[in-house]
């Protein structure tokens, strides 16, 4: 899909920045014919990776504003100076953007798409990784009006699926800020070998970055730092002008690290687009003949869990609320909360069908299925490493929450769901509300669960983030047991009596103290003394990690 150059979108003219008069340069491709050369994204290496210096760019990877450019000496001029503004003209545009000499004369805004996107709707715009990409419109948010320099059809497309030309950001091997735990995930899937390895941000050095390398069947750090006078070094005896220019010494010679670079991290997901299309990002009630039912997902206490497709292009899916559940207006209030949250671990809502019952609400696929069903089927077999790493997904979308100053209210496995690659997501936070104090009086009639509610949420129906950390650990309790129910053998109401008498569970079968203990904080009575939920992050994110350092200094003794 997309809209060719011959056909304009409907976008009114004011909106077209970078000077464009109106949409008129759309119509004239001829226009748009500057040479454009190769960015890194480009190059196919040939035993290990490979970058061509012509592509470097000085400013785009993280350099100091204070390193000195040399320019070329001007030539000389007539008396009259018109040739000096000529060529300082010419000098400006040569040097400017994406610092390659007469690259983008028309001071374009060039990006390249780092993964492949379908049009989900006419006003789309498809085009695959590699792609070159005219951004026309950028002020609307997270979708864009763009170009293809390759097909000259224009359309909307998804803002971080792409990156600017030649920026550290259009570099296969760059993965922004993830953290090196999730670094590790990545590298150790089957589809990385020996050698691969990823850029990332330090979390803990401001400026700098780490190099995570898969060496066999394990994953060494490297810290990347930071010339104060400009470049980058593992080692300080091997200094670099660009992160570019390191990769390609450590593809050819490992030159003290474990193995040389070969092959950059396999990225296997793509990342959540903001809403369905550039059309529902703020209009985002829709028709409801616009969804396909293809199979149903699972049955809750208040409806059913469908997966389908919007528009016959995008699977989602479609949670349908048994009619008379809650009133629509009351509804509406909190999908406009949910709507704003937004965190790679909590489940996006993309829609909703309010006009009639039964309400319908569109949200991302996520295609294994509620955490509970999966631990007791597909996922009987997940190692100790693999429930710890769930767990510290499901505190990271939590600590979101609770920075937003919301609450869950119902946090159990059952109101996980499951991804490819075990990537698990938050979801069902719909009774969540804005908490303008630290806690507030749960609604009369309110159904909650006893086994996995706080005692002063269950006694006095008072609920605060800290009653959503009493649940975590419970929902800790059911990831070690692969899905078993809470307190086996007790009634709910035998559970109210002796918790509040100081009852606690005993260490499950095979779950180490260390994890027990993280419980038992999770427990404490006193609500203001259970931990945060950004503690239980950390605590769960490093679980495995030995003492001392966690990265490793180049060395030729490997």
């Amino acid at each position: 899909m997309g809209n060719c150059c011959i056909k304009d979108p409907k976008v009114p003219s004011s909106s077209v920045s970078n000077g464009y008069p109106g949409t008129d340069i759309l119509r004239q491709p001829g226009s748009l014919n500057a040479p454009v050369m190769s960015g890194p994204v480009g190059h196919q290496p040939v035993g290990g990776y490979t970058v061509n210096h012509d592509s470097m760019n000085l400013n785009g990877v993280g350099m100091p504003n204070s390193v000195n450019v040399a320019l070329p000496l001007l030539p000389s001029v007539d008396n009259s100076g018109a040739g000096m503004v000529e060529q300082l003209s010419a000098m400006v545009g040569q040097n400017s953007g994406s610092g390659n000499i007469g690259s983008n004369p028309n001071n374009a805004k060039i990006f390249v798409a780092l993964y492949d996107y379908d049009a989900r709707t006419d006003e789309d715009l498809s085009f695959k990784k590699g792609e070159h990409l005219e951004i026309i419109n950028d002020t609307q948010g997270d979708w864009w009006l763009a170009m293809s320099r390759v097909t000259k059809c224009q359309g909307y497309i998804p803002s971080n699926y792409v990156a600017k030309l030649k920026s550290i950001e259009a570099e296969p091997w760059y993965f922004g800020k993830i953290k090196r735990i999730e670094a590790e995930k990545k590298l150790q899937l089957p589809e990385n070998e020996h050698g691969a390895f990823l850029i990332r941000d330090s979390e803990s050095r401001r400026n700098d970055y780490s190099l995570s390398v898969r060496d066999v069947d394990t994953v060494k750090h490297y810290r990347i730092r930071q010339l104060d006078e400009g470049g980058f070094f593992i080692a300080r005896r091997t200094p670099f002008r660009t992160l570019q220019e390191l990769v390609e010494h450590y593809s050819k010679d490992a030159d003290g690290l474990c193995v040389n670079l070969c092959k950059p991290c396999v990225q296997i997901e793509k990342p959540t687009t903001s809403g369905l299309s550039h059309n529902t990002r703020d209009q985002w009630e829709i028709d409801r003949t616009s969804l396909n039912f293809i199979r149903k997902l699972g049955q809750g206490q208040f409806g059913e869990v469908w997966e389908g497709n919007w528009n016959n292009t995008t699977p989602v899916a479609i949670k349908t609320l048994k009619p008379g559940t809650m009133d629509p207006k009351d509804f509406l209030t909190e999908a406009q909360i949910m709507k704003k949250l937004r965190h790679p671990k909590l489940v996006q809502l993309y829609a909703v069908c309010t006009m009639e019952e039964p309400i319908y609400i569109i949200t991302e696929l996520m295609k294994n299925g509620s955490l509970l069903e999966y631990l007791q089927g597909k996922g009987r077999n997940m190692k100790l490493a693999q429930l710890i790493d769930m767990a510290a997904q499901v505190a990271a979308g939590m600590a979101y929450l609770e920075s937003q100053n919301y609450i869950h209210r119902d946090l159990a496995a059952r109101n996980i769901l499951v991804g490819e690659n075990n990537i698990v997501k938050i979801a069902d936070f719909g009774l969540a509300r804005l908490i303008k104090e630290d806690e507030y009086e749960a609604r009369v009639g309110a159904r909650f669960p006893i086994k996995w509610t706080a005692p002063e949420a269950a006694n006095y129906s008072k609920f605060s983030i800290k009653s959503d950390v009493w649940s975590f650990g419970i929902l800790l309790t059911e990831l070690v047991t692969y899905g078993r129910i809470p307190y086996p053998g007790m009634t709910n109401a035998e559970v109210l009596i002796q918790v509040d008498h100081g009852y606690r569970m005993p260490c499950p079968s095979g779950c180490p103290p260390t994890l027990y203990d993280i419980m038992l904080e999770c427990w404490n009575k006193d609500p203001l003394k259970r931990p945060t939920f950004e503690t239980l992050q950390w605590k769960l994110e490093d679980f495995f990690t030995l003492e001392g350092s966690e990265y490793k200094e180049a060395s030729m003794a490997y």
